[in-house]
């Protein structure tokens, strides 16, 4: 019996901080009914490429659909196109043990979006989206701290998602209006008279 109980007790707290893990990953504050992205930005094609991750990619979508956006992988049945590229994954150290073993990790993730119209004009030009986040690393449970550093790569592509969604929010019908006419009146004034 004495042997069991450890190891149940260990089983009940993985079970806690999975829960916690999960609660907290799916957490975001939205008021009920609300969307962050305006009506505005509809149809909206969804380009990212096979290269992209498809978990990153995904989260994106069902952001923007559950947010109420007819989404699309059309660009030609679109009004807007929203571009995500160059997804990056970066792990380095960033505290090193007395041993000069790595005791902490930093993990990075960005990517690049773009939103046009579908006549091309950019309503947000090439923008670098990044989030970031630091992990004890212990040698002596690597097991665990790969277990860790997958959930994490999965929280920070989700983040990333989620600040692609906020970078949409400002889209409104007037703003939108007003960026046309004032790229419209650039190309004008660039074209030789």
């Amino acid at each position: 019996m004495t042997t069991t109980a450890p190891f149940l007790k260990a089983l009940k707290l993985a079970a806690l901080a999975l829960a916690t893990l999960v609660l907290a990953s799916g957490c975001g504050f939205q008021l009920r009914g609300t969307s962050p992205v305006p009506a505005a930005l509809q149809p909206l094609a969804v380009d990212c490429p096979d290269n992209l991750p498809g978990r990153f990619c995904q989260s994106v979508r069902d952001q923007l659909t559950l947010g109420g956006v007819q989404v699309t992988d059309s660009a030609t049945q679109a009004d807007y196109i929203l571009r995500l590229r160059d997804y990056r994954q970066d792990r380095r150290a960033s505290a090193i043990t007395a041993q000069a073993a790595a005791a902490e990790y930093v993990l990075r993730h960005t990517v690049a979006i773009e939103l046009l119209t579908a006549d091309r004009i950019p309503l947000i030009a090439s923008t670098n989206l990044n989030a970031s986040e630091t992990y004890r690393y212990d040698e002596t449970n690597v097991l665990a701290k790969q277990r860790e550093e997958e959930e994490l790569r999965q929280q920070l592509g989700d983040r990333l998602a989620q600040q692609v969604i906020f970078r949409l929010a400002p889209m409104t019908r007037e703003r939108i209006d007003t960026i046309i006419e004032d790229y419209r009146a650039s190309q004008e004034q660039a074209e030789p008279q």
